[in-house]
């Protein structure tokens, strides 16, 4: 969201079912409002404050409403999120007719703890959290999926990665041939296709509101209407240490990445450094990127000391990619 120098923090819309995605909440001012009430699941790392100060705004945006919201972090980060909540007076909620949820969820090596805070409630949790195992996964859809694994940053530090499974192109020539109008429907269809529904299932087609309808076969609809196209996969990794466990979940999380986005803190000449703050260097993060196989990698979170001097990162960083694997795609940041 914020370059490669500003706060870590990835925003991930998806057009399927009009809702996105927030890995780590740093500085927000560059999403506005409309964005950030797409939300519905929030993936934070750790809770350095450069990728957690933002939560108090998406808590201000979210207020009010009818939202509920899915929150992921490391060990700790339930009591963080208290924490913030309980830095605020709440006597005035129970005015608020809307209903406003976080649902937060804390990873440890073998299980998750989800503890529920409710607007109405002023946030005090009125029930002892669910615990469910954790095997890789923090969500599993019919269209996507989100994995985790738990890096080394001298603190637990979750790293990601978003798989989706396909993606589903309406061909809206094919419509307007068939005389089909553009709906809600269209998100039924595709959430029919996703959860693998017989073909023979029906799907009604309203043609004009509160009047006639069409009925399709979705196999034959699927066929007539529908460019299916393989899913994207994206991996978000920032601050890891360079150890041998680091390098290894890094690769499982980012093999194959269509998009992988990669802290690179240090050069390798400051590789001492890095060592001792527990950061990546762009050489180490284009080699990952280059053993994972990722298609494209973006390097990020570059420390202030390199100011002015960024292209020389995402250089080193391109070189040990060649290195690696086949040429890269190296995507700067906007």
């Amino acid at each position: 969201m914020n370059g490669p120098f500003g706060d870590p923090g990835l925003f991930v819309s998806s057009v399927f079912d009009r809702r996105a995605f927030l890995f780590d909440i740093g500085d927000t001012q560059s999403l506005d409002g409309r964005d950030i009430l797409k939300i519905s699941h929030i993936f934070v790392s750790h809770t350095h404050i450069d990728h957690f100060i933002g939560f108090d705004r998406l808590l201000r945006i979210f207020l009010g409403r009818n939202k509920t919201i899915h929150l992921y972090g490391p060990v700790g980060i339930r009591h963080n999120i208290e924490g913030k909540l309980a830095g605020y007076t709440w006597n005035l909620v129970q005015n608020y007719e809307n209903r406003f949820v976080l649902h937060v969820s804390e990873v440890t090596p073998s299980r998750i703890h989800t503890q529920t805070y409710h607007c109405k409630d002023r946030f005090v949790p009125k029930s002892s959290p669910t615990v469910a195992p954790f095997s890789g996964k923090l969500l599993d859809e019919p269209s996507l999926s989100v994995s985790a694994e738990i890096l080394d940053h001298d603190i637990p530090c979750l790293g990601f990665s978003l798989t989706e499974r396909f993606h589903v192109n309406i061909m809206k020539d094919q419509l307007a041939t068939l005389g089909l109008p553009v709906g809600p429907w269209l998100a039924l269809f595709k959430k029919a296709l996703f959860e693998e529904q017989n073909p023979a299932t029906e799907i009604t087609i309203p043609l004009v509101e509160g009047s006639d309808i069409r009925q399709y076969p979705l196999g034959k609809l699927a066929a007539r209407i529908a460019l299916i196209t393989p899913g994207q996969k994206i991996a978000y990794i920032t601050d890891a240490a360079d150890t041998p466990a680091n390098r290894e979940k890094i690769r499982r999380l980012a093999l194959d990445a269509d998009q992988l986005f990669i802290e690179a803190a240090f050069l390798a000449a400051d590789q001492e450094m890095a060592i001792r703050k527990r950061h990546l260097t762009a050489h180490r993060a284009g080699t990952l990127a280059g053993e994972a196989r990722a298609r494209q990698f973006a390097v990020f979170h570059f420390s202030p000391r390199y100011t002015n001097r960024e292209q020389e990162l995402m250089d080193e960083a391109a070189a040990a990619y060649r290195s690696a694997a086949k040429p890269p795609t190296l995507c700067q940041e906007k």
